[in-house]
């Protein structure tokens, strides 16, 4: 199947509690959201909706909440011992704080979870997408859509450096920019 590029705006609609759609965020045409098809960046049904269209058309549509990040689960809600968040036997309320998203891993697997409860003893941590039990409605126009070029592909599954931030002191970025000499100064 072939890859396409597609530039797109969209404005991401979802229901307050009165099942009335507000905006929730935006991609204008400034800072276009961009991906390629088929190597699951977007949401398989977003993808459909918009894989076909060409540029300057509209859409329209709705990703039921099963179909774009689950259902909200009760069950991702946990209690996690203080404990586990001390950083040199103090605990780390420089990033663990209400509100904040911390990595968790399971030895295997790394999760996102947002922190919501601090107290005593425990920290509860919610692991649920933030999208989790939402329906999606997305509206927006298409910008660009054209087959992407083996070196779009490229760099999307083979991420390289892009720079190193000012820190590769003559072209050397060591071992974990996989850079190959190639940092910009």
């Amino acid at each position: 199947m072939e890859k396409k590029y597609i530039s797109l705006t969209y404005d991401l609609m979802l229901k307050d509690a009165d099942g009335k759609l507000y905006k929730y965020e935006s991609a204008t045409r400034e800072r276009p959201f961009q991906f390629i098809t088929g190597i699951g960046y977007a949401l398989d049904l977003f993808e459909s909706n918009v894989g076909s269209l060409a540029v300057g058309e509209s859409f329209e549509f709705e990703i039921p909440a099963d179909k774009a990040y689950g259902e909200y689960s009760k069950e991702n809600v946990l209690d996690l011992d203080k404990g586990i968040f001390l950083r040199d036997g103090v605990f780390d309320d420089e990033h663990v704080k209400i509100g904040a998203i911390i990595p968790l891993s399971d030895g295997q697997q790394t999760f996102n979870a947002t922190v919501t409860n601090i107290t005593d003893d425990k920290v509860t941590v919610d692991l649920n997408h933030p999208l989790a039990g939402e329906n999606l409605t997305f509206k927006g126009v298409i910008l660009e859509s054209r087959p992407a070029t083996d070196e779009e592909i490229d760099a999307i599954l083979h991420p390289k450096c892009k720079g190193c931030s000012g820190d590769c002191k003559g072209g050397d970025c060591g071992s974990d920019c996989n850079c190959d000499g190639d940092c910009k100064k």
